[in-house]
Parts: structure tokens; C-alpha cells; sequence
């Protein structure tokens, strides 16, 4: 496989910087960065987009999550390894990611979920942070950026 061209951030100038800017300000949330780095491997699963896959699971496991829970996050639901909080930021983060799958995307017992869990500062930068996984995942996937060169 090869890319159709570099993701448009590194050809637009002044985007790259515009968008780690935001990743960086979000990141400093009161959102522990393992939940962060979970909410961007299931989003990036949903979108199905190999480089952030790639990425964001070899983040996890340099950062020492173990094998039951990298490899089940896809099943969240039915694997006994994650927190509440956890379960409700990726519940926030697949009703999110797939906003026309439903009349309502994000309904009210998800929201109130992540809220029950994230004060008002961390639950916005949640939000961002889902938003920005979801970008990313929309620039590469177009240009068929290829996975397997990041090595964090």
C-alpha cells in the first residue's frame, strides 16, 4: 500500500502546529492519558483507519497495558478489565464516532454516564479530545496513509 499524498496537515501550512496545539491544551483535562489513548485506539477501530490503530495500540502497550485489555477493546462491553470511568468515556467516544448511525447519537443515559464521571473541564476535553482522533482518522483514511512507521 502506498499513500495517495502526505496528510494534507503536513502540506497546509501552519495546520500541524494548529492542530497538536489543540491535542495538547485537550490532553490537560483531568482525563487520565491511558483512558485518552484508549478512547483513540476504539474510535480509530470504529473508523477503521490502520495508523492510528497501529499507533495508539503500540502507546498503550509502551505505557504498560496489558495484553486482555488492548486486545479486547473492541469488546469494552463484555470484558471485565475496564473501569467505569473508562466504560463511559468509550461510550461517549463510539456514540461520537458514529453520530449518524441514530436518530439520537449521543443520547442522554451516555451523556449522563461520562458526566457522572468527568467534572464539566474534563468532560469538554473529552469531548475535544474524540473530536480530534475522529480528524485525524479523517485525513489519514482518505489519503491512505500506511501503518507501521510510528514507533513511538
Amino acid at each position: 500500500m502506498q499513500a495517495r499524498m502526505k496528510n494534507p496537515v503536513f502540506i497546509v501550512p501552519g495546520a500541524l502546529q494548529a492542530v497538536l496545539a489543540l491535542g495538547e491544551v485537550a490532553k490537560k483535562s483531568g482525563v487520565p492519558a491511558r483512558t485518552l489513548d484508549l478512547v483513540y485506539l476504539r474510535a480509530s477501530q470504529i473508523n477503521g483507519c490502520s495508523v492510528c490503530v497501529d499507533m495508539h495500540a503500540r502507546d498503550l502497550r509502551k505505557n504498560g497495558e496489558t495484553d486482555e485489555r488492548l486486545f479486547s477493546v473492541a469488546a469494552w462491553r463484555d470484558a471485565p478489565w475496564f473501569m467505569d470511568a473508562e466504560r463511559a468515556a468509550l461510550a461517549l467516544t463510539e456514540a461520537t464516532t458514529r453520530v449518524s448511525d441514530r436518530a439520537d447519537p449521543v443520547p442522554d443515559d451516555v451523556w449522563e454516564e461520562a458526566k457522572r464521571h468527568y467534572d464539566e473541564a474534563a468532560l469538554a476535553a473529552l469531548v475535544l479530545n474524540i473530536a480530534l482522533i475522529n480528524f485525524w482518522n479523517r485525513t489519514n483514511i482518505p489519503t491512505r496513509q500506511v501503518a507501521g512507521a510510528y514507533r513511538g
